[in-house]
């Protein structure tokens, strides 16, 4: 602000100086006899252009380009509001594009790129267990191992670990009971993380093991406090209860962290310290594993260090194990960035490939804009020739036009801003359902940051070239009278016809990849999935199974529960199962023993009604019945893929039948009464898995399976009403049965079977949505450009006409003119779909990528916008009448 008060002071004094001199010459002239009239004349003359001396001057001051800033900068708003329809097009434009870029930038930086906020993430890193066949990070990491790691390891400055409590955790307290994701956790693992509680402290951080002050401590998660506490901040030393156990808040972690990382808002977790006893210093089987080992590297070393010194080490760590088992299914280590392990690899491809399709859609808006304030430059031809004839340079001439890009850039990228939030939310509704991600709405500074860089490189890219033909425009032809048609010549208007096929050409890239992606969606909702789905409402059960130790829970809480659904009016059928064909609640793999040949499954507990509900088919045998019970013979049911993989004869679904293995009770082997049909699963585009199915009516506590019946489960009703009307009614008595059954989860399984298709139709809907802009802003500057056309050759037109020729010629002429743009940049957009086709080859179901059908309809689609657009100019310039034409000129 001084400065620019000092630059202010100066300019004053130069006026000063200038006119004191003036003043003196004058003065000088009449002493010598001349009159004041003719002096004052003479004076000027000599003087010559005082506004071009004091720009000289002040250019030496070296600000006069803050004060040419400033002009433009005015004079850029005052041709927006003389012409706002031209403002109005133009910043709607390159915000579509700075709007799209900006919500998917947003969002793959939200999951891909910043998934954690812990302290110096790059230096954390991830260590697993594994066998030489098993999963390479699916085993947990004994005690034993982390204490030979921390001791003999020099890579790290230090590690901690964590690990799942066993069961399903209920949360008790304030005003809140809610299923909750209990972690335990060593002492030091938050500060290793680089994060403290925001409320109260964390855990003793002495040593490895918990201290004794901190065995009944709890932190809560930021969701899980404002659930049941509200904004209350005296919840530090309160009590509440964890699966009926009473446990001390010591602090409220920050909101958004989460340990595991989990950007999902439908699970809520606390952390409890880790209690280590003596059975977990030895190698066992029962003795206690931690799921996630976090180890933070000494400043300097690499990844690849610390995986070649951990590999290393394993080898005389494993040595030490006694039981041979064990031995192998600890034998590998690996090391990887904490950020990496996160990583969803279907969910990083999605993103990925809506970022590029939101980068071809910011192009095809930047081109957009360029044609226009291209026509916009050249309509200007005569205002800037006559800029030039008053001593403006080009460089001046492109600084101007360039700064009005720059404003309209900024004026598109607060618009861009409000779309790119709206966008931000419609993703981040779909992204939690589809594939367990929260997204936050904020921008971060980095998202600010990218958005400024991508104004001004969208102010340069839709500026300059207008600019730089602008300011190259011959002076004295556009001076002369009919200048401004004079001006346009071919060459222009070949440049403009080539940007215009440049947007037809990226379009068609982004159609076809839609197309792909519909295609995809229609093929998956026409897979068989071996079940009905209407008119079925599913609600997923969370259960606080600790209050069911010393009961029955299929006595006194399943059967009452589906007595009193069964009696709602409009209802046919209601039965449980601990998860529904493509559920996302609770999965169970077991390992069976069948004839000595040990086989791996799905475990399911369903309910007789199951059938009913459902409706899917039995291949052979029968499914459960009311006669199945606690006291009649153990039964079970399988399903086609059990039998290919298991049975004696796997074409020969009966073969199974009467087959025994797994003793439910004592003495009492559980035999196959039946075969399923064939059903999808966990996914629409999955095969199903071998699957086993045990009568929840013949469970009781001590048979085999009862334990996993209390942690949860799913109620499926089906019901003759709009299932709209049933959900209330349906929740009202979830909640009479057992409170805690309020907050349950109610869909239906037709949007359970919608969710499943995950990832594509997220991609499907956001590549609709960005070829759809794509479309309307090419057909949009097919149309600009040949109505501009169709202007400025209005007389040429009026002239055709009076000399005798029709008008289905001139029709003609321009629906031509649009063709031939059409078919050059289908033909560059058919090359560009063809070779990037592969970029959605991994979310493509039922569909190849190279599908000449979605190509020709992306085509004609096209080609059809096209010829529409160009017919409404073409017809106006046919119906031009010849003598207002000629008189308008």
């Amino acid at each position: 602000m001084g400065r620019w008060n000092r630059f202010a002071r100066r300019k004053a004094e130069l006026d000063e100086e200038l006119e004191a001199h003036r003043q003196m010459a004058i003065a000088d002239r009449v002493a010598k006899g001349e009159s004041e009239q003719h002096a004052r004349e003479e004076t000027d003359r000599e003087l010559g252009n005082v506004a071009l001396a004091k720009d000289v001057t002040r250019e030496i001051w070296g600000w006069v380009w803050l004060e040419h800033l400033g002009r433009d900068v005015t004079y850029a708003f005052r041709q927006m509001r003389r012409n706002p329809g031209f403002a109005v097009v133009v910043i709607g434009t390159l915000a579509l594009g700075i709007g799209a870029a900006t919500a998917m930038f947003t969002v793959v930086d939200h999951v891909l790129l910043q998934p954690v906020s812990f302290k110096d993430t790059g230096r954390l890193v991830k260590i697993d267990e594994a066998g030489k066949t098993g999963n390479p990070f699916g085993s947990s990491t004994p005690w034993p191992d982390i204490q030979e790691w921390k001791a003999r390891s020099r890579s790290f400055e230090g590690m901690g670990f964590s690990g799942e409590m066993h069961g399903r955790s209920y949360f008790e307290g304030g005003a809140a009971a809610l299923p909750v994701r209990g972690i335990r956790v060593s002492s030091g693992l938050f500060p290793l993380l680089g994060v403290s509680p925001w409320l109260g402290h964390g855990f003793d951080t002495s040593s490895w093991y918990a201290a004794d002050k901190d065995v009944n401590a709890v932190i809560l998660s930021y969701p899980v406090w404002q659930a049941a506490f509200g904004d209350d901040r005296n919840v530090i030393g309160q009590v509440i209860h964890l699966s009926g156990a009473a446990y001390t808040v010591v602090g409220v972690m920050p909101r958004g962290f989460s340990f595991p990382v989990d950007n999902s808002s439908s699970v809520k977790q606390i952390w409890t310290p880790v209690q280590l006893g003596p059975e977990d210093e030895k190698r066992t089987e029962e003795s206690l594993g931690f799921d996630e080992v976090i180890g933070r590297l000494k400043r300097g070393v690499t990844v690849a260090a610390a995986r070649t010194e951990m590999i290393e080490l394993q080898r005389s760590i494993v040595a030490e194990y006694s039981d041979a088992v064990l031995r192998e299914g600890h034998s590998r280590v690996f090391v990887r960035e904490l950020t990496s392990s996160l990583a969803n690899e279907r969910l990083s491809k999605a993103l990925l490939a809506l970022l590029t399709a939101a980068g071809v859609l910011w192009l095809i808006a930047s081109v957009n804009a360029t044609n226009l304030l291209l026509a916009r430059g050249m309509a200007r031809q005569r205002e800037i020739a006559m800029r030039g004839a008053l001593g403006a340079g080009r460089w001046r001439v492109m600084q101007q036009m360039m700064i009005e890009g720059l404003v309209l850039s900024a004026g598109a990228a607060l618009a861009g801003i409000g779309l790119a939030i709206l966008g931000i939310r419609l993703v981040g509704s779909a992204l939690p359902i589809h594939l367990g991600v929260n997204l936050s709405t904020h921008l971060n500074f980095a998202i600010l940051a990218a958005l400024c860089v991508l104004t001004v490189t969208t102010a340069v890219i839709v500026a300059s070239w207008p600019a730089w033909i602008s300011a190259r425009t011959p002076i004295e032809p556009a001076l002369r009278q009919g200048g401004q048609q004079a001006g346009t010549g071919r060459r222009q208007r070949q440049v403009r016809g080539v940007l215009v096929s440049v947007e037809i050409a990226l379009s068609l890239t982004l159609l076809v990849a839609c197309g792909l992606l519909l295609r995809t969606i229609f093929a998956l909702r026409h897979v068989p999935l071996g079940y009905r789905t209407d008119h079925i409402l599913v609600a997923n059960l969370n259960l606080p199974a600790y209050r069911y130790q010393e009961k029955n829970i299929i006595e006194v809480l399943y059967k009452p529960l589906l007595s009193r659904v069964q009696l709602q009016h409009g209802v046919e059928a209601a039965g449980m199962m601990t998860e529904v064909p493509l559920g996302r609640t609770f999965t169970t793999m077991v390992d069976l023993e069948m004839n000595g040949k040990e086989i791996t499954a799905n475990l399911k507990m369903v309910s007789p009604d199951i059938q009913k509900i459902f409706g899917f088919k039995m291949l052979a045998g029968r499914f459960y019945n009311r006669d199945d019970s606690p006291t009649s013979p153990p039964v079970i049911v399988v399903n086609p893929a059990f039998v290919r993989e298991y049975a004696p004869d796997k074409h020969d679904p009966a073969s199974v039948l009467g087959m025994s293995f797994w003793r439910q009770r004592k003495n009492a082997p559980m035999h196959i009464v039946g075969v399923m049909g064939d059903e999808r699963q966990t996914s629409v585009v999955i095969p199903s898995q071998p699957e086993v199915d045990i009568c929840l009516c013949q469970l009781a506590p001590g048979t085999s399976g009862y334990e996993m019946s209390t942690t949860a489960m799913d109620l499926a009703v089906r019901t003759q009403r709009p299932t709209k009307e049933m959900i209330p009614e349906l929740r009202a008595i979830l909640k009479q049965v057992a409170p805690e059954l309020g907050i349950a989860n109610i869909t239906t399984m037709e949007q359970v079977v919608e969710d499943s298709y995950g990832s594509q139709r997220l991609t499907a809907h956001l590549l609709g949505a960005f070829g759809g802009t794509a479309l309307l802003l090419s057909v949009a500057g097919l149309y600009g450009l040949l109505a501009y056309v169709v202007n400025q050759r209005t007389r040429e037109m009026g002239v055709r006409i009076a000399l005798g020729s029709p008008r289905g010629k001139l029709l003609w002429l321009i629906l031509y003119q649009a063709g031939a743009m059409l078919l050059a940049g289908l033909a560059v957009g058919a090359g560009l779909a063809w070779s990037t086709a592969r970029l959605v080859r991994g979310f493509l179901y039922g569909v190849k990528p190279h599908d000449g059908w979605t190509l020709l309809g992306a085509i004609l689609t096209l080609l059809v916008s096209g010829l529409i657009a160009a017919y409404i100019p073409a017809s106006r310039a046919a119906s031009v009448n010849p003598i207002d034409a000629l008189r308008s000129e």
